[in-house]
């Protein structure tokens, strides 16, 4: 390698600058000679280990000096540009900063969020449990021995075969069917009173359609303590009704039966889609039921131990896949379970 070699790149870079119109141009004329790979400047050198021994000193002062004159001229050019850039390549630092896609809680969570929140202000409990649950919490304590017609309501996910037994079915085990063995499991700990709610997950051998999910998200309440009345329920449930929809919502209640409560009751609200005229929604009827409720049974309060001659209450259970339907104004609950983004982010809370 000769100094010649070193003012031949010299006037090559030149030539690749002046021919430089853009920042992109810029960028690969820096790229090509500057590269520590491929760069013609790193090439030379690494070529002055080959020269000779006498005039590997002045090649390498040489080669350095074209290296900074190399790094100077881009750097200025680079600055040229930016003062001379036209409206297109300009950037307006004064504009807001562009603002990250950030994720958001499932609308099925935030419906639940939002029932409990409020009857938390109203002075109860959250309490979870297991959902693997034995027969006797499920349904030998709620009054529904396995004879009973209301066992087949329910459609079961067993997970070992229900048999007779001397512990009241407490060994056989399946998938609970809803969250009122928490109720049951609360009472056999504790004394009355009694505030709680119990959400969760609950399953049932149900097909996947509009209505109906084999899994899904209910939410139980429990109120036990003495001189407790069916108008604290209706009252309670009304509260409930207006702060979670609208305090101009219309309610009523219906006769209903629960093998856990006596009398049992259902609660509608006027159908959010027709205003009560009568939709496909409400099944045009202008209601849509959104909880079954009622004053507890004597015969659970007698299986927890408590003194039902002294002590009365009430329970309810609602499904939040139902409250989300009337919130939303949906009318297919698979909706909420496909994960498709562009139904889920225009009906977040």
């Amino acid at each position: 390698m000769a100094a010649s070699s070193i003012e031949d790149l010299s006037r090559q870079f030149r030539a690749a600058l002046d021919a430089a119109s853009s920042p992109a141009d810029l960028k690969a004329v820096r790229d090509d000679f500057l590269s520590r790979k491929q760069g013609r400047v790193t090439a030379l050198v690494k070529s002055i280990a080959t020269a000779p021994p006498e005039e590997r000193r002045a090649l390498g002062s040489l080669a350095n000096a074209l290296k900074q004159d190399i790094e100077e001229a881009l750097d200025a050019r680079d600055a040229v540009m930016l003062a001379t850039a036209g409206p297109k390549d300009a950037v307006d630092v004064s504009l807001p900063a562009r603002r990250p896609w950030v994720g958001r809680r499932h609308p099925l969570t935030q419906v639940r969020e939002r029932v409990e929140d409020i009857f938390m202000a109203m002075g109860y409990q959250v309490i979870v449990g297991p959902e693997i649950e034995d027969d006797w919490h499920n349904f030998e304590a709620l009054n529904m021995p396995a004879s009973h017609p209301a066992r087949d309501m329910q459609d079961t996910l067993y997970l070992s075969a229900p048999v007779p037994a001397p512990d009241n079915g407490r060994a056989a085990t399946l998938l609970r069917t809803h969250t009122s063995g928490m109720q049951i499991r609360y009472m056999e700990a504790h004394d009355p009173p009694v505030r709680i709610i119990a959400p969760g997950r609950v399953y049932r051998r149900d097909n996947f359609d509009a209505t109906h999910t084999p899994m899904f998200t209910q939410v139980e309440g429990l109120v036990v303590d003495e001189h407790i009345s069916l108008g604290d329920l209706k009252g309670t449930l009304n509260a409930f009704a207006e702060e979670f929809f609208d305090a101009k919502v219309t309610t009523r209640f219906r006769p209903s039966f629960f093998p856990y409560t006596e009398p049992s009751a259902e609660l509608d609200v006027e159908c959010q889609g027709c205003s009560g005229r009568g939709c496909g929604l409400c099944k045009h009827t202008g209601w849509i039921e959104i909880l079954g409720c009622g004053m507890v049974h004597p015969a659970v309060f007698e299986a927890v131990g408590y003194d039902a001659n002294r002590y009365t209450g009430f329970a309810f259970g609602m499904g939040i896949e139902r409250l989300a339907l009337r919130l939303y104004g949906v009318d297919d609950i698979r909706m909420f379970y496909e994960n498709d983004l562009r139904f889920l982010e225009q009906i977040a809370l």
